[in-house]
């Protein structure tokens, strides 16, 4: 009931919004770009996506200012612009000006312990109605995927401009129902049952169309990859309208790193935010099972997981993971980072012999092309980004490892850690080559091709 009410008093507090828009006279949006990206804190490689943008959109128009919709209440210009730099190493011509949210409770997966996706979605819309409110600029630019808000964004007078990391919902997802296959988005007790199943299904038939709907409210569309474009076409029905930008990846740093390194002990990295899809307890129990077969003589590799935390949950996760690697009797020869500089990060990808990635439909997946550019071999998950655009194979040589099952995990890293030194450096220079597809400068090329006729068209 608690749920139910919630959302009604979203559905309210919006169908209101709505009238007195209407009813209010039409004020012209300031000749501005602004950037709705309620967590300008996640470390993730949206933020980085955020950055590289204002960047791009800076340098495309320096005459434009640049605004950031953001729920973190410590943010400021200054300190933003900092952060970009630190974290990302991404210089910004000048600091972005900050629009503070209050409302970003609304968008938070812990207010809605079901129907999450349409109580996240709703919320979106309460939190940009908030934001453009505030501050009503020309360009409207959604970096985090919030699809609801192009309507109202719209009805502001605002040209909206989207990059899409990943579908809100997939075809992929509603076959997981249909085939009552347990995960983190589809629970075991709906999985256990036909009739929750089929509630499912239907549930997930009427938000992809809405989801289509809003979408196609878009006047442009990026997407970060092969997987999700064809997801988001086959969705929001706009393909003239929809284009690939693949996200930036600082492959010109990474790849001034030496491939010959130290491999005593071998060194396995995993860098990924520590939220329940990226799996890591999948990486954890391959890794130990690989340690039991390794002869007892062989030197005993260390994995480093490295990642940010959002919220208390993924701060829970993170300590489940440790008391994980204490159960198996290897906490000894595993490592974690957490909220580390970008500077560090490089050290320890520099390091590193191989990266392991795991998470199922990973829409991109930044990190295995940082493992890639820093001379890490990538064992990645056989699916979507990974398996579509990045671990092929570069002049008909293999780059890396696709893995879908802990024994496919195992086995890859068996193979890494016996491989002569020779034939890694060998791989991990190949697999250097094909990260040059996805560089910073890539995505600087590919996303001002694409906002260039829509930034350059002034309104009379």
């Amino acid at each position: 009931m608690a749920i139910l009410a919630g959302l009604v008093a979203v559905l309210s507090a919006l169908l209101a919004a709505a009238l007195r828009r209407l009813l209010v006279p039409r004020r012209r949006p300031a000749d501005a770009a602004g950037f709705f990206h309620p967590y300008t804190n996640d470390g993730g490689g949206g933020e980085r996506v955020l950055w590289c943008a204002v960047r791009a959109v800076q340098e495309l128009r320096p005459d434009l200012p640049c605004a950031v919709y953001t729920g973190d209440a410590d943010a400021a210009p200054d300190a933003l612009s900092a952060r970009a730099l630190d974290r990302f190493g991404v210089r910004l011509l000048r600091p972005p000006q900050v629009v503070h949210l209050n409302k970003r409770k609304w968008i938070e997966a812990s207010t809605y312990p079901h129907f999450t996706m349409i109580g996240q979605s709703l919320g979106s819309v309460y939190l940009a109605w908030e934001a453009l409110t505030n501050f009503t600029p020309q360009f409207y630019f959604d970096t985090s995927g919030y699809a609801f808000t192009y309507p109202l964004a719209r009805l502001f007078g605002c040209k909206v401009i989207c990059y899409t990391h990943y579908p809100t919902i997939s075809s992929d997802m509603v076959e997981r129902v249909k085939h009552r296959s347990s995960m983190y988005n589809n629970n075991s007790r709906i999985a256990g049952s036909i009739w929750l199943s089929r509630c499912k299904i239907l549930y997930y038939t009427i938000f992809s169309w809405l989801y289509g709907l809003v979408g196609s409210c878009a006047h442009l569309v990026m997407v970060n990859s092969s997987w999700t474009r064809s997801h988001i076409i086959n969705i929001w029905k706009i393909p003239e309208r929809t284009k690939r930008v693949y996200p930036p990846c600082d492959t010109s740093s990474l790849q001034m790193l030496p491939l010959e390194r130290p491999t005593t002990p071998p060194i396995f990295i995993s860098v990924a935010q520590f939220r329940p899809e990226k799996a890591h307890g999948l990486q954890l129990e391959a890794f130990a099972l690989a340690l039991q077969r390794l002869d007892p003589d062989f030197p005993k590799p260390k994995l480093q997981f490295v990642g940010s935390c959002r919220n208390k949950e993924d701060l829970a996760r993170l300590q489940k993971l440790k008391d994980r690697s204490t159960e198996l009797h290897i906490d000894e020869l595993v490592e974690f980072y957490k909220d580390i500089s970008y500077r560090d990060l490089v050290q320890l990808l520099g390091g590193a012999i191989a990266g392991l990635h795991s998470m199922t439909d990973e829409h991109f997946g930044i990190s295995v092309v940082e493992y890639m550019a820093a001379g890490a071999i990538p064992i990645a998950h056989k699916s979507a980004g990974p398996m579509m655009d990045i671990v092929l194979d570069e002049d008909g040589h293999q780059t890396g490892f696709l893995a879908s099952e802990k024994e496919d995990y195992t086995e890859a890293i068996i193979k890494v850690l016996k491989m002569p030194e020779s034939g890694r450096q060998e791989m991990a220079a190949v697999a250097r080559k094909r990260a040059q597809r996805f560089s910073d400068q890539r995505f600087h090329e590919d996303f001002t091709e694409a906002v260039r006729h829509i930034l350059s068209a002034r309104e009379a």
